[in-house]
């Protein structure tokens, strides 16, 4: 769910959308399919993990902790996310 809201918050910010689709060579009219797909809500997050300021703005527009993001970035990732060292 928060990587869904993460894609909302990102289609809501006139900045951030033209650069999202273009690193995920989304279009538009693909967001309602693909927000369905996990390896796409990955992306999601994997774009608002790249920059500080991007998780900041997010989580103070929405109330969330600063490590939410990459918590849920870490469930989506599922086995792969795990660090055995």
């Amino acid at each position: 769910m928060l990587a869904i809201r993460a894609l909302g918050w990102i289609a809501s910010q006139d900045d951030l959308l033209p650069a999202f689709l273009a690193a995920t060579g989304a279009s538009p009219a693909d967001l309602r399919k693909a927000a369905s797909q996990p390896d796409f809500l990955r992306s999601v997050l994997e774009f608002l993990l790249q920059e500080d300021a991007r998780i900041i703005a997010f989580c103070d527009a929405t109330g969330l902790p600063y490590g939410e993001p990459m918590q849920a970035h870490l469930q989506l990732l599922g086995e792969a996310g795990r660090n055995w060292t």
